[in-house]
């Protein structure tokens, strides 16, 4: 049972049949099936207290994590990490917000006091 403090942000899969949970207190992200049934827990050190969560239009999932300074794109079942897109070499610095936009295909990170965009191909 998930406790209303321990949601921090959710996201829900573009076909509406997954959601997407973080919890900067447990430093999970959990994936729920539309009937609320834990489907999977996704753990990595390279995702220290998350803040932010998006799932693109495709179902990717892009998760960012404020203490370990990267952005992480995880399978779309909530399992496994599929790549690290970016992290504290790339300038990433206590990211708080996390977004792909198919416009201009850049993943966009907001942090405490910048923006980045990273042009993805």
């Amino acid at each position: 049972m998930l406790l209303c403090f321990a949601v921090y942000k959710c996201a829900v899969n573009p076909t509406g049949d997954r959601l997407y949970i973080i919890s900067s207190r447990q430093d999970k992200l959990l994936t729920l099936a539309r009937d609320g049934t834990l489907l999977a827990t996704f753990t990595d050190r390279a995702l220290e207290h998350p803040s932010g969560l998006h799932v693109t239009p495709a179902g990717q999932v892009l998760v960012c994590g404020d203490w370990s300074d990267t952005v992480l794109q995880v399978g779309w079942g909530g399992e496994s990490k599929l790549a690290t897109l970016a992290k504290q070499k790339d300038g990433v610095w206590w990211p708080q917000s996390v977004c792909y936009s198919s416009t201009t295909s850049s993943i966009i990170v907001g942090q405490q006091d910048t923006i980045l965009v990273f042009r993805v191909e």
